[in-house]
């Protein structure tokens, strides 16, 4: 992907030995953020969707264990 589609973008970054499965994550954005068998957070891709940004960013901001964040694309 070229450096002008993913200007102010946002990626995640998953911790995923920091994440203990709580769920509230995927609670706020399930678009964004599954979790697995085991609920441990992960997303499909880790570009932050156009229009996901507010949700994403709360989602991230309400994981206890902060295992996860947003940083620019």
């Amino acid at each position: 992907m070229s450096d002008s589609a993913t200007a102010g973008r946002l990626r995640v970054v998953i911790d995923k030995a920091a994440c203990c499965g709580y769920g509230i994550c995927h609670d706020i954005c399930p678009a964004m953020y599954k979790l697995d068998a085991k609920g441990v957070v992960y997303v499909d891709d880790d570009l932050v969707p156009a229009g996901l940004e507010a949700l994403a960013t709360e989602g991230a901001e309400g994981c206890p264990q902060s295992a996860l964040k947003l940083v620019p694309a």
